[in-house]
């Protein structure tokens, strides 16, 4: 018996279908080790950066199953993503299942000739990859452990800081504060309604946009007064370049554009096509094409579209290290229809097949038309309006969602006369420059260098879940808190969240990667200088408050003067007496109600009990809250929120609905004492596999369990396979 080794257990499903009876292929559902939470243990510095490894909590029945199969099984293959971090996640189930010798094979897609081709050509584990991926890690744990150590003493217990985040929020408020520094200037700009001798009416703009209202206004005048005409005609053919095939970064920012997904569900969304054998590995920074694929997909333009659509078109990789994967993400087969996937799926895969298939076409022709127009005497700036049409639709005939709308101008001679229907004037203000979009981000974090295409998606997804950012539609606003931090991390730590260190190590770990630079003096070199420049900051004074409010407004409680501070839920007005006065205003100027005591005792530590108000409305708590984490529940309210289910865990409590910063989650009545909590309303039922509990579904998800190891967990990736 052979062993294979894979990540998710849907594709094992599926590629032990391919193989045959002698293969038994098993997932690893993820990693399987992982370092420490505490970094005393985590890392030997001292060693040479060596990393202690754990278990992953939850995987120990996984790892014995494993260990025990590779003891019996006369070969071992370990077939995780074909990336830097699959190549570790294949090192740490060799470590941590003990296997000896084992292969190492990498499918780029879960197809049958795919599969049984990667099989032909086991090779080692590449030790260069791992280390790469090794020093990410250890890298962002010291980073990340360092920094936010400090930010918790220097600014607000809880904050955290990253070496991939910071720079990202850095971006994000360097925009925010031109946005705020931006100050509108009045323009006008003046439109004519004209129609020619068939009556075909159009609109010219004037070339020149005034700021000054006296000269708008003899601009009306004359052009009211005068007759019009057509001053000069040009029309120019141009070509649309046919775009290459997606990688990881331009699938994230057209699939928001597009589709309005974020990041981390279009890589979701894109996981399951590519477990289901749909489309190539996703994590990729290439634009190529296999010559196998490029002749299907030349073969499907001309039967579909025609000879003269087809274009064998060849597309230079932008990035300097395209590490990720040896392809462009593309269908694994062009002329396949997708069944049985969500919406979601076919709407991404139609996306992923759209632009593959346009990739092998010709350019688009277009014929831009331009107009200029005055009046007679030729005493006004010229009026302009421009259209074009499609002369050759090209590669957009398999991709219209990039047509775009023509403007289609009626035909005119030089010298024609125009009848002039209205001219008017509109006052505008100049606008400052917009706020980043997820896809805005992630173009810029790759134009920077900052980051690696499997890591944009996480990166936004952590400033968002810390509450730096809020996310309105698809637009990133910085929060009060993400204000404070960045400025902090600016203000102390510039050169560690520029974008020439963040791209420099990029390129160190490319280099680890490449076998070009040591692993250990890599880190060393960063950590020495590091470790002495936060030593430097201890001595900083706490960022107690954040500046002091306007004198006219004044603490409700004493009349004494108000500085700014920051809570968990933003910037509010504080009395600079606190704690001898406890009043408090919100940003707008309104009075915060300080906690009220209730006359009650805490059943815990005999503290008083006092009424609080939240961001989920008021509540009853011990006072000596952080020691004592008490909250008195409304025992109607409580009673509401029971589901009627036994806690599986302390089998004492019941399983309840409650609401995070996450949102509604459910778990043990008896919190803190019992921890037990799933993501979904329990149905009562246990799950026939692991005896958990079940818990509901969704529209596309029935009925699952509630254990992620568990492959009920996720039965839809069943269907998918």
């Amino acid at each position: 018996m052979k062993l294979v080794i894979v990540e998710s257990p849907s594709k094992a499903k599926t590629i032990e279908k391919y193989l045959g009876a002698d293969y038994k292929v098993r997932a690893s559902v993820g990693h399987v080790r992982d370092l420490p939470k505490s970094n005393k243990k985590a890392i030997d510095i001292d060693a040479g950066f060596v990393p202690s490894y754990e278990i992953s909590k939850g995987k120990e029945k996984i790892v014995k199953e494993l260990t025990e199969l590779s003891k019996k099984a006369n070969e071992v293959l370990l077939a995780t993503d074909p990336d830097r971090e699959g190549e570790a996640i294949a090192w740490h189930i060799k470590e941590a299942c003990n296997i000896k010798n084992p292969k190492r094979v990498a499918f780029h897609e879960i197809t049958k000739d795919a599969v049984l081709e990667a099989m032909t050509h086991p090779r080692k584990i590449d030790d260069d990859l791992k280390k790469a991926q090794e020093a990410r890690r250890v890298l962002d744990r010291l980073v990340g452990y360092d920094l936010s150590g400090l930010i918790w003493k220097k600014v607000r217990y809880g904050l955290s800081a990253g070496r991939v985040q910071s720079p990202a929020l850095r971006i994000i408020m360097e925009r925010e504060r031109e946005i705020r520094a931006f100050s509108p200037e009045d323009f006008w700009t003046i439109t004519a309604n004209v129609e020619n001798k068939n009556k075909e009416k159009f609109t010219l703009v004037c070339s020149k946009e005034s700021r000054d209202e006296k000269e708008v206004d003899k601009i009306l005048s004359s052009g009211e007064k005068n007759e019009w005409f057509v001053k000069d005609i040009k029309e120019s053919e141009v070509k649309r370049s046919t775009r290459p095939p997606f990688t990881t970064s331009t699938l994230q920012q057209t699939a928001s554009t597009r589709l309005g997904f974020a990041p981390s569900k279009t890589m979701g969304v894109a996981q399951k096509l590519y477990e289901a054998g749909l489309i190539t590995y996703m994590r990729t920074d290439s634009t190529t094409l296999s010559r196998q694929a490029q002749k299907q997909i030349l073969t499907l333009i001309s039967k579909k579209f025609g000879k003269e659509y087809a274009s064998e078109n060849f597309f230079k990789t932008k990035s300097k290290n395209a590490q990720e994967a040896h392809e462009a993400i593309r269908p694994t087969n062009s002329t396949k229809e997708i069944a049985g996937a969500t919406e979601e799926q076919k709407k991404l895969y139609k996306l992923i097949w759209q632009r593959t298939v346009a990739s092998q076409m010709q350019n688009a022709k277009l014929l831009r038309t331009k107009i200029t127009a005055n009046i007679k005497n030729d005493i006004i700036p010229d009026f302009n309006t421009t259209g074009s049409r499609i002369i050759f639709l090209g590669w957009l005939a398999a991709d219209p969602g990039a047509k775009g709308e023509d403007v289609i101008l009626p035909e005119v001679k030089k010298d024609d006369m125009l009848k002039l229907l209205l001219i008017e004037k509109e006052h505008k203000q100049t606008q400052p420059p917009f706020r980043y979009t997820e896809a805005g981000l992630i173009k810029e974090l790759e134009k920077r260098g900052i980051g690696r295409p499997s890591t944009y998606a996480s990166t936004i997804k952590t400033i968002v879940d810390r509450g730096y950012v809020e996310k309105e539609n698809r637009t990133l606003f910085p929060t009060d808190t993400g204000d404070v931090v960045s400025t902090f991390l600016e203000n102390n730590f510039a050169n560690y969240i520029s974008d020439t260190f963040t791209a420099e190590m990029e390129q160190e770990l490319d280099d680890i990667s490449n076998g070009k630079r040591e692993y250990a003096k890599t880190l060393k070199d960063f950590y020495g200088p590091f470790q002495k420049e936060i030593k430097s900051k201890e001595s900083i004074e706490k960022l107690t408050t954040l500046g002091d409010v306007d004198e006219k407004i004044k603490c409700p409680k004493c009349k004494s003067k108000m500085v700014i501070k920051l809570s968990k839920t933003g910037k509010f007005m504080s009395c600079s007496t606190f704690p001898d006065c406890a009043g408090a205003r919100t940003m707008e100027g309104k009075e915060l109600e300080g906690p009220k005591e209730t006359g009650e005792k805490c059943p815990k530590c005999e503290k008083p009990l006092v009424q609080k108000e939240g961001r989920f409305g008021k509540f009853i708590s011990c006072s000596n809250y952080p020691k004592c984490k008490f909250i008195k529940e409304d025992e109607e309210e409580k009673k509401k929120k029971m589901t009627g289910v036994e806690c599986p865990d302390c089998k004492k409590g019941e399983i309840m609905e409650r609401r995070g910063r996450f949102g509604l989650f459910y778990s043990c009545s008896d919190y803190p004492d019992c921890k037990f909590a799933m993501k979904a309303k329990p149905t009562g039922k246990k799950c026939p596999d692991c005896e958990a509990l079940m818990m509901e579904g969704t529209k596309t998800i029935p009925e699952r369990c509630s254990k992620k190891e568990c492959p009920n967990h996720r039965p839809d990736k069943k269907k998918s396979s």
